[in-house]
């Protein structure tokens, strides 16, 4: 076997799927995508290893490395070898050419990140390579009526439509909220500076596919003290943006029962948080209210990393309750050490 190794042409993703076939997981699907002609605009260094059998070249395996727009305090890197090939040095030749062509990034970040599934070869292969866990993404199901509905107030529909709000997907004030949760539960990998503009860009705008939003609100506070009627609107604690199937809806609020069919229909894929300001307890409790009203009905697709701890409080005892369930594998991001 003689392998020589090159830059990324065109035409090597279609060579490379004769020969590595489907994707094994969810990541590599992810990461195939990143395969393309190194660039300095976004940076990107691609390279190709070839199989070179009777003086014909066939690639066999590939490796990127790029830097990120979000989370740029590491690069991303990712090396695929096909089935017949692997455990013969090519996967780490690669990795080892790629920390060297990291060295010239033009941000200098060199530090490595990746994503892998548990107890798969990708995942071994990196944990070899001295990556490190520093984070765990899971994909969960919450069923419908998994939680029971909050009672707001005195239990009137005047008092539920003081703290529960559809909210534009272009609000400011969702914006900023949406914006400061994403850094909070991203301390471990730092976003960097979040802007309106850009929470809007990443989040919210059209093109990600951002249908709607239900936010819960404290309740109503008077600007003129405790012997003045409220009128204000109270702050916004808990946000639930929706991704797929049309935008929430709130008339859980007013329905009896959830839906006997509603449990087997396609989830909606939604984006829950909160106002990083609030107490952990204060937290857990509007996440909860919210995700009980927007999941009474029918099912809601959460991503959940074990960072989100208010979210993970809720949600752990309904996944061992079986009133929410996984909906893939887990999903592990490994680092370079610090």
């Amino acid at each position: 076997m003689a392998i020589e190794y090159r830059p990324w042409r065109d035409g090597d993703d279609l060579a490379l799927l004769e020969i590595w076939g489907g994707p094994e997981t969810d990541q590599a699907r992810q990461f195939r995508a990143a395969l393309a002609p190194s660039s300095n605009t976004p940076w990107r260094r691609c390279i190709v290893a070839e199989d070179v059998v009777d003086g014909v070249a066939i690639p066999v395996a590939a490796g990127v490395v790029h830097e990120a727009t979000l989370h740029p305090e590491r690069l991303w890197v990712y090396v695929e070898v096909a089935r017949d090939h692997r455990r013969a040095g090519i996967g780490s030749t690669l990795l080892a050419m790629l920390r060297h062509e990291a060295q010239q990034s033009p941000s200098g970040v060199t530090r490595l990140r990746t994503k892998v599934e548990p107890g798969t070869p990708g995942a071994g292969f990196a944990e070899a390579a001295g990556l490190t866990p520093i984070q765990r993404s899971r994909l969960v199901v919450v069923e419908p009526g998994a939680l029971k509905l909050p009672v707001f107030g005195d239990g009137s529909e005047a008092a539920a439509s003081e703290r529960v709000e559809d909210l534009a997907t272009g609000s400011v004030e969702l914006s900023d909220v949406v914006g400061r949760y994403y850094t909070a539960v991203h301390h471990w990998d730092t976003p960097g500076e979040l802007s309106v503009a850009t929470v809007q860009r990443l989040f919210l705008d059209d093109l990600t596919g951002a249908r709607g939003a239900i936010v819960l609100r404290a309740p109503k506070a008077s600007a003129f003290g405790a012997g003045v009627p409220a009128s204000r609107k109270g702050k916004l604690q808990a946000f639930a943006v929706s991704y797929a199937q049309g935008a929430l809806e709130t008339g859980a609020l007013e329905a009896g029962t959830p839906d006997a069919g509603a449990a087997g229909a396609e989830p909606s894929d939604v984006f829950l948080g909160h106002d990083p300001e609030l107490s952990a307890e204060d937290a857990r409790a509007a996440v909860r209210d919210l995700l009980a009203l927007i999941a009474y009905q029918y099912p809601v697709l959460l991503e959940l990393d074990d960072s989100m701890e208010a979210l993970t409080a809720v949600v752990e005892p309904l996944l061992e309750a079986g009133t929410a369930r996984l909906a893939e594998a887990d999903t592990l991001v490994l680092s370079d050490p610090a």
